[in-house]
């Protein structure tokens, strides 16, 4: 990784790094590849068992590097430390605890461009969306949750002519897991950790294993910021081992969970008959209904965005265009002769709007829902296979081209099933009813998007439409006080604002008599 920082070689054997309250970032290397390690308390070390796993450059395909593919005992050593904190960090005045992910947020700043370079290259995403997106909303989630949690009142609850009174005090739950995936890295790892650490809990966070490196960076600065060792644990490796030790451990309260739907029933089903509390933020088949009455211009530059952006590696990517018929033909062609000249590029060019997909199994995946829906009768109009390597870096890489299908019926697998990746159907509907009834054919009920200048009819429709999230004529708009969720198959459970807070604690109703 082409990183300007000082290298700390490695001679081959395994080593534990001790942090210290001030420390400028550095890299361990293993010849020519980046080595990460587990932040355990106040040290990084590698998985006890000294197992690794391959880190991947999705744009070329290159081995850069490895990561700890830690175990069970990691994760029981992560909870030690943790639990060993958690009387100190529980009773930390708030404002001490809002100061250290103040300062973390700051060090994300001062370390943004290394930060998104690292993301691009971990990812596959380009390095301009990195740089205006990913890096400052990690930033962001952090001093949000910051003030937050200074301005996280209690309730009391007083009867006329008070003999007694009542408030509620929320408590932090105590060490809990936070679990995070490979589509915006950073971004959604500092969005379930904030709240945690803001509410008084001891975290054990897992990174996706597809892209580990700016968790890991960031464990580098967590003593720095403030933190006492075990606040913050990070623990890479592998769901069904990592993830599956965090989510069974008897003793971690809750889980934060942001993935696919099977892996979230999995598990509701392994942490449910425990009895703890969960947090799933799952898979998405969002509908962009668009009526005849929309801004056009608008609304098909929005659609191509929030169909494409990061490869259609986002939970909230609209994939089904629905059209009313007065402009089917004419929002189609215009959006095919758009799509058409949209061609993946090497993501660390800061003039690429489009990256590659972020694994080659991934890659395979979409191909293959391609390739289903073309077995089932959909219309390709256009994309469908790979892209050519935008340059010889990249020729190894993992590029597909934005697809756009017509003709698949609502009950098809491209319109049932989550593809994740930069391939969208178009369907036409005829009323308002039929937009609802097509928009609701979907297990998933995560965001929709709303096009119309009609704003009676953009409140009926987003009450009609079953899904957490509605933007009318816009989309992507988030404010972090904003509850943030699905429905059906989209998950359980709302992140932001107060609704995160909440969930990382427990309130208990105090009752004093006055007499």
């Amino acid at each position: 990784m082409h990183f300007d920082s000082s290298r700390v070689k490695s001679d081959g054997k395994d080593k534990k790094v001790s942090l210290k309250k001030k420390q400028t970032l550095h890299f361990v290397y293993l010849g020519s590849m980046l080595e990460l390690l587990n932040l355990i308390g106040a040290e990084l070390k590698p998985a006890q068992d000294g197992h690794w796993l391959d880190q991947i450059e999705p744009a070329t395909g290159r081995v850069t590097g490895r990561l700890p593919r830690s175990k069970k005992a990691d994760v029981d050593e992560a909870y030690s430390a943790a639990n060993e904190a958690f009387p100190i960090w529980s009773v930390t005045p708030i404002e001490h605890r809002a100061a250290c992910l103040r300062n973390l947020a700051a060090l994300i700043k001062q370390h943004s461009d290394v930060l998104a370079h690292a993301e691009s290259q971990d990812n596959g995403k380009p390095i301009s969306l990195a740089k205006s997106v990913d890096i400052p909303r990690a930033e962001q989630n952090l001093a949000y949750f910051a003030s937050a949690i200074e301005q996280f009142s209690s309730e009391a609850h007083i009867p006329a002519g008070p003999s007694h009174i009542n408030y509620t005090h929320r408590k932090p739950i105590g060490v809990v897991g936070c679990i995070s995936p490979w589509n915006l890295p950073l971004y959604l790892f500092t969005w379930k950790i904030a709240p945690a650490l803001a509410a008084g809990n001891c975290v054990i966070a897992k990174p996706s294993e597809i892209t580990p490196v700016t968790a890991w960076m960031l464990s580098q600065w967590v003593l720095e910021a403030g933190f006492p060792p075990g606040v913050l644990n990070i623990v890479h490796g592998l769901g069904p081992e990592v993830g599956q030790a965090i989510v069974e451990h008897p003793a971690i309260k809750a889980i934060s969970f942001t993935g696919g739907t099977a892996t979230g029933a999995h598990i509701a089903r392994t942490a449910g008959p425990m009895f703890k509390k969960m947090s799933l933020e799952l898979g998405g088949k969002n509908p962009a209904i668009l009526f005849a009455d929309c801004d056009f211009e608008k609304a098909l530059q929005t659609t191509i965005r929030s169909s494409f952006a990061n490869q259609g590696q986002i939970c909230l990517c609209s994939s089904r265009i629905l059209i009313e018929d007065a402009i089917y033909e004419q929002f189609r062609d215009a959006l095919v002769s758009k799509v058409k000249r949209m061609i993946p590029g090497d993501p660390m060019l800061s003039d690429t709007k489009m990256g590659a997909v972020v694994s080659a199994s991934h890659r395979d995946k979409i191909l293959g829902h391609i390739q289903a829906a073309q077995l089932e009768g959909a219309t390709l109009l256009c994309g469908g296979h790979l892209a050519e390597a935008p340059n010889d870096r990249c020729e190894k890489g993992y590029f597909v081209q934005p697809t756009v299908f017509e003709n698949a019926g609502p009950d098809c697998a491209i319109n049932q099933e989550e593809v994740f990746g930069p391939v969208i159907t178009l369907q036409r509907f005829h009323s308002e009813s039929e937009a609802l009834q097509l928009a609701n054919s979907s297990n998933y009920g995560l965001a929709c998007t709303i096009w119309t200048q009609d704003l009676g009819k953009a409140h009926r429709v987003a009450a009609g439409v079953e899904s957490g999230i509605a933007w009318v004529n816009c989309w992507l708009v988030r404010d972090l006080r904003t509850p943030f969720g699905g429905v059906k198959a989209s998950g359980v459970g709302r992140e932001g604002g107060w609704s995160a807070l909440q969930f990382f604690t427990e309130p208990q109703n105090v009752c004093v008599s006055l007499t």
